[in-house]
């Protein structure tokens, strides 16, 4: 579909593609348009060409679908008329999301070409903290009166439902103060003559403007909803978010996790947006931390340097135990830390997580121990007699040292990430590369001492 249309654009056949854009998905048409974008062998200066064979309302809806750089291009190509046409038809979240985007200089055209109502909603909007409720959501939304027929409903509905984010669900007020919901389905199955009042429901789920909007998109995934009224402290409606506003939060927020537990700062653009050097600074710090961590565990192997000169075997087997431990507690973090993201584990439930895991951490062990102690035995018993160890000493050592290394980093796996939380920090930063790093220095420290104690080594 691209190359046709790149084709049809060289031979400036408007009519046809303004035909195809209109058998088209608008967030298809932005991929297309995303593609010309970062098309090395295309002319830029079309793109503008391009979007003004969209017909008005479709143009607004593929604009909010395009990334900041894309519009800024489009924006700066557009003139006031243009720009005033694509913010009149765009909802107003669309409209803030794409302010917050924007240099000052292009927010100050966007605000000279809305009107006065508009303005007053956005820079509403842009008063909330970042991460509340009240930032991510619209003042677009269908409100009725209790003493409405549904007759009278469906009539509001018809005159506005067009310019309002969604027609789904309907929100009644009194004074401004949110008293029932009800949605487009109670009324179509009611009767003409039945007040607003009788069908709605008046068990209301509401969250607060300041609410934080990581907890709000978990309310869409408890209840299912459509949308979420957004009401103030006391109990007044200001706006509603929206199901695929909770969907950009909740992608937001894993991208973030995701970043953190492979021990990087979050970056707001996407990879290839992001510059080389931001991307160094975004990892390096953690390496470094990490990096300077790892030097203890080679401190501890040059203090227990008896132990290997006595027994030179013994080295062999730390990359082993520490993959292992490592690995375990991975494991158990990363389920502690999607369990508390979704809700199932809470602090509350501390001791109860970790006799599961240490459990869990037995059965594992044993079993690894078992494996391995056999192996051991059998390899150092029947084709590498040359070693000065007693191979059934060296299976003892080595599994005892797994037994410790697996319960050890499973019960340290999952009380970080829960003690992050207790100290109101993001959990996923106590993932993987750190956990490991700590378990290393716990494991080869583990592993000495049995292996002095069994071997009889004194330093």
């Amino acid at each position: 579909m691209y190359n046709t249309i790149i084709r049809l654009l060289e031979k400036r056949n408007f009519k046809v593609l303004k035909e195809i854009f209109l058998n088209m998905n608008e967030a298809d048409i932005a991929d297309i348009f995303q593609n010309f974008h970062d098309d090395s062998d295309v002319d830029k200066k079309d793109l503008p060409l391009l979007f003004r064979l969209l017909p008005k309302d479709v143009a607004a809806d593929v604009f909010s679908y395009m990334d900041s750089d894309m519009q800024m291009m489009l924006i700066n190509s557009f003139t006031d008329k243009e720009l005033a046409e694509v913010i009149d038809d765009l909802f107003i979240d669309d409209t803030v999301d794409l302010i917050e985007e924007m240099p000052a200089n292009v927010v100050s055209r966007i605000l000279k070409n809305t009107d006065n109502e508009t303005r007053k909603q956005i820079n509403q909007i842009l008063q909330y903290p970042k991460d509340s409720a009240g930032s991510i959501m619209t003042t677009e939304y269908i409100y009725l009166k209790k003493d409405m027929t549904v007759s009278e409903a469906l009539q509001k509905i018809r005159q506005i439902g067009m310019v309002k984010e969604t027609v789904y669900t309907l929100y009644v007020t009194e004074n401004r103060r949110l008293i029932g919901v009800l949605s487009v389905l109670d009324i179509l199955t009611a009767d003409d003559d039945d007040l607003i009042e009788e069908i709605m429901d008046t068990n209301v789920i509401t969250v607060d403007t300041l609410e934080d909007k990581e907890l709000v998109a978990a309310q869409f995934a408890k209840y299912d909803f459509l949308a979420l009224p957004v009401v103030d402290q006391e109990f007044r409606i200001v706006g509603i978010v929206t199901f695929d506003d909770a969907m950009d939060v909740i992608q937001e927020e894993n991208t973030e996790d995701f970043s953190r537990m492979a021990a990087m700062s979050p970056s707001d653009d996407s990879y290839f947006k992001t510059p080389v050097i931001i991307h160094a600074k975004n990892r390096i710090m953690w390496l470094l931390i990490l990096m300077l961590s790892a030097t203890i565990t080679g401190s501890i192997i040059t203090r227990y340097e008896a132990a290997f000169a006595a027994v030179p075997l013994l080295v062999s087997f730390i990359p082993m135990l520490t993959g292992t431990g490592g690995n375990c507690g991975s494991q158990t973090s990363t389920m502690i830390i999607r369990g508390m993201s979704l809700g199932e584990i809470r602090l509350k439930d501390f001791f109860k997580v970790v006799f599961k895991e240490f459990r869990i951490a037995l059965i594992v062990s044993v079993i690894l121990a078992v494996v391995n102690g056999i192996r051991i035995y059998v390899t150092y018993t029947y084709f590498y007699t040359d070693t000065n160890a007693d191979p059934l000493k060296l299976a003892v050592t080595v599994s005892l040292a797994i037994i410790s290394t697996v319960i050890m980093s499973k019960l340290i796996g999952c009380m970080l990430p829960m003690a992050a939380k207790k100290l109101k920090l993001d959990p996923a930063i106590m993932a993987a590369p750190l956990i490991t790093t700590i378990v290393d220095t716990c494991t080869t420290l583990v592993f000495f001492n049995i292996s002095m104690a069994i071997f009889d080594i004194h330093m």
